[in-house]
């Protein structure tokens, strides 16, 4: 009796179980220097990086979870397009499921399915027989009349099966829905911050067409002539706004404790002490920064066909802004949610009872352990999946866009424009030339 109970106890301990914002004009006119966005330094490391840090020193916090997701924040160039086909794709994926934080994230779940499992194998052991290593049967040590083997049919799990991968693939669908969405919120943020410049530099001080038809009445007094430090002042006025308004909505939409001091330190660096004062203490910023952008439009001496033109743009802006408010405050109604995770862990807690018998080839059925592993990683995973990717703004690369629009606008409003290039009478005759009579 005593040798049953210490093989008993020796096959247990072989298993182990897993451990578990303002006026716009100064008085004066001087030149004022169009600065460039820089990057950040805090995320440069997390533009090309997928996946949590590797270094083992590295915060368990930052490994998985909440402080991983700001390691997802991938940008792509042709390079990494380049690994992510490569043919050894595969390997290098299977080699890093150990340093997973979506893995590490469902470690719990796992474990408590799998100690469920190691449960029903030891159990069945104790009252049913067992195997010993040499191949020898040997009979139940737990011979009580009340213990009995303990099993479930597998037709439930196969019956409900497929309206369990019909949740999970809904809920995958609608989470990667919202993301696509998000990122194409930012992705018109990207076009017309560069449409709305380039009309502005274009267009600056012009009030008729180049074949000399004229856009105001007869009585309208003609423009004056181009002051080059009026045009600096003022267009750079436009693209200061302009990044004022995206980096505001970027941090509208990203954690005050993440974002908050960057913030702040960024918008005064680049707006005067008014300005980044106005825009700071606004409920709203990027309503603030979106109208301090609007008065910079309406300072432009252009004809106001062409300044509705412009606010065209201004009009997307506060589309894409609310719908990524829209799309932060209203998650997957949770009701489906959170159906769709009892639904899932019920199945996978229950799913050892019935894996003990199909797997009566393997030694004393002990295959049924590390399937229930696999089955659990798999499953959790794509519902860890469904939610990671539900919200979307603290895994886009915001910052970069951010800085990738400023840098852009202060490029497009530093080219010479309408008027100021040195080969303009050349650019109207050819245009006169093609232009049909009227």
């Amino acid at each position: 009796m005593i040798f049953r109970w210490s093989a008993a106890l020796a096959m247990l301990a072989a298993i182990g179980m897993p451990a578990g914002n303002s006026a716009f004009l100064s008085k004066s006119l001087s030149p004022v220097p169009v600065t460039s966005v820089k990057p950040t330094t805090r995320n440069a490391r997390s533009v090309l990086y997928m996946g949590p840090p590797a270094d083992p020193t590295a915060p368990i916090t930052e490994t998985y979870g909440e402080g991983s997701r700001k390691y997802r924040r991938t940008v792509y160039t042709h390079n990494e397009w380049v690994k992510h086909r490569s043919s050894d794709r595969f390997a290098k994926n299977v080699g890093s499921f150990l340093n997973s934080g979506i893995y590490k994230q469902i470690g719990g779940e796992v474990a408590l399915c799998t100690g469920v499992a190691v449960f029903v194998w030891a159990w069945n052991l104790l009252v049913g027989g067992y195997q010993d290593l040499s191949g020898a049967m040997h009979d139940p040590i737990i011979t009580a009349n009340w213990a009995m083997m303990i099993g479930l049919p597998s037709t439930p799990f196969t019956t409900v099966s497929s309206s369990l991968g019909l949740l999970l693939a809904f809920r995958t669908n609608q989470s990667y829905k919202r993301w696509d969405e998000a990122r194409k919120f930012w992705g018109l943020n990207i076009n017309h911050t560069r449409d709305l410049n380039r009309m502005a530099t274009a267009w600056y001080g012009n009030q008729s067409d180049f074949d000399g038809t004229t856009f105001m009445e007869p009585s309208t007094e003609e423009l004056a002539k181009i002051n080059p430090a009026e045009r600096q002042y003022l267009l750079g006025q436009v693209s200061l706004m302009t990044w004022a308004f995206v980096r505001s909505m970027k941090r509208h939409l990203s954690p005050p404790a993440e974002d908050e001091e960057d913030y702040v330190a960024e918008i005064k660096a680049r707006l005067s002490p008014d300005q980044a004062e106005n825009i700071i203490s606004a409920v709203h910023r990027p309503n603030r920064a979106l109208y301090d952008l609007s008065v910079a439009i309406e300072k432009l001496p252009m004809h106001f066909v062409r300044k509705d033109a412009i606010n065209t743009n201004l009009s997307i802006f506060e589309d894409t802004l609310g719908g990524s408010e829209r799309l932060l405050s209203s998650p997957v109604p949770l009701f489906y949610s959170r159906h769709t995770a009892r639904f899932l862990l019920t199945w996978l807690l229950f799913l050892p009872f019935a894996l003990y018998e199909p797997f009566a080839n393997s030694w004393n059925h002990i295959v049924m352990i590390p399937s229930t592993v696999f089955i659990s990683v798999c499953l959790f995973g794509i519902e860890e999946l469904a939610t990671q990717l539900e919200e979307p703004f603290t895994i886009l690369p915001m910052q970069g866009f951010c800085d990738k629009i400023g840098a852009n606008c202060d490029e497009i409003v530093s080219w010479a424009g309408q008027g100021q290039d040195d080969d303009a009478d050349v650019v109207r005759q050819n245009l006169e030339a093609l232009m049909p009579s009227r």
